[in-house]
């Protein structure tokens, strides 16, 4: 069994959208203040952007008002668009960095027009036994092939939230792809989330990794378990709405920044009254309500077909209709019927 199927990613390219937050001292920001900074997982010029004034006084220790404002002078004055405008033009490049990475099925890469694509949120739901969490055991060796085997060339980062990563079935599917169990293995960081904030904690974590530019994927399984745990009942339903708001505006962010799929699963819960309206109508609705339906850039359903099968229905996106593709769980992870 080969090694030759998975990328060096060690010497990965630099992308010139990927800005260093160490720039800003050329701007008179001191290396103290940049250290703070980065101690907080903000090591970008973007990541510092997108922050509110409001934030960086409240949660980096030493910062005051006066330099919060200087950071942000210099951060304005790095940026390419310091207005913050793009032409439709510009945005095409931008968007060029855009790759698809294959799922392991074609007949749900035909209907995702290629993968899952990067830069943006993909959030897969259903009910048990459907395979949510063994689409995201064969995407993490995947996101490893080669471009051109429909991969992304690149590491992955996996946030279990509910104990079902299985290294054993990571072997499993690298095995089918050709690629070298062990490499396959050491190209996946692994974390198991023990609360919500220590979910939101993982990704400043994860930020100096992602800057490397060797990630492609970032898989949370499932993103919401610990916040339908650690808050309860209606009124604690604000709270976590915004906490659950602040922490997909985060992985949003990662994912146009460090150009990355990120895979969200997440659990549905039984809805009566749809079905009592409409006899057509599913039962089922995914958790975590509009908050986390409008972060999804795309949405896909996830139910149990006839026999063995699977099908997956595109209910949400900006760029694929939708459709409807049937897929199996195999030893090498999902994959088409006919290879059953």
């Amino acid at each position: 069994m080969g090694g030759g199927s998975v990328v060096d990613f060690s010497g990965s390219e630099e992308d010139p959208f990927i800005m260093d937050i160490d720039m800003i001292q050329a701007h008179g920001i001191s290396a103290a203040d940049i250290q703070k900074l980065k101690a907080n997982g903000l090591c970008t010029i973007n990541s510092v952007q997108v922050r509110t004034r409001k934030w960086l006084e409240k949660n980096i220790r030493g910062l005051s008002d006066v330099k919060v404002g200087k950071i942000k002078d210099a951060i304005k004055k790095t940026l390419p668009n310091s207005d913050g405008f793009l032409t439709g033009a510009e945005l095409l490049e931008v968007r060029k960095r855009c790759i698809r990475i294959s799922t392991g099925s074609k007949q749900l890469d035909c209907i995702l027009l290629g993968g899952f694509q990067t830069m943006s949120v993909t959030e897969i739901y259903g009910e048990f036994r459907c395979g949510k969490t063994q689409l995201a055991h064969t995407m993490s060796v995947v996101a490893q092939l080669p471009k051109e085997m429909g991969g992304g060339e690149g590491k992955v980062a996996y946030i279990d939230t509910e104990g079902t990563f299985r290294p054993e079935r990571i072997l499993q599917i690298a095995e089918r792809f050709g690629v070298n169990p062990g490499v396959a293995l050491e190209n996946i960081s692994y974390a198991r989330g023990a609360n919500s904030e220590h979910q939101m904690e993982l990704l400043d974590t994860l930020a100096p990794f992602f800057a490397t530019n060797e990630y492609r994927l970032l898989v949370i399984d499932s993103v919401m378990a610990l916040y339908r745990t650690d808050y309860s009942g209606r009124g604690e339903l604000s709270e976590r709405q915004q906490a659950l708001g602040q922490y997909l505006r985060r992985l949003t962010q990662m994912a146009e920044e460090f150009n990355l799929v990120v895979l969200l699963t997440n659990q549905v819960q039984s809805d009566p009254g749809a079905s009592a309206l409409f006899a057509a109508a599913d039962g089922r609705k995914p958790i975590g309500g509009h908050t986390l339906a409008h972060a999804s850039t795309t949405r896909i359903l996830l139910r149990k077909g006839r026999g063995e099968e699977r099908v997956a229905k595109i209910i949400d996106s900006p760029d694929c209709a939708e459709r409807e593709a049937t897929y199996i769980i195999t030893n090498g992870g999902i994959d088409d019927p006919e290879k059953a």
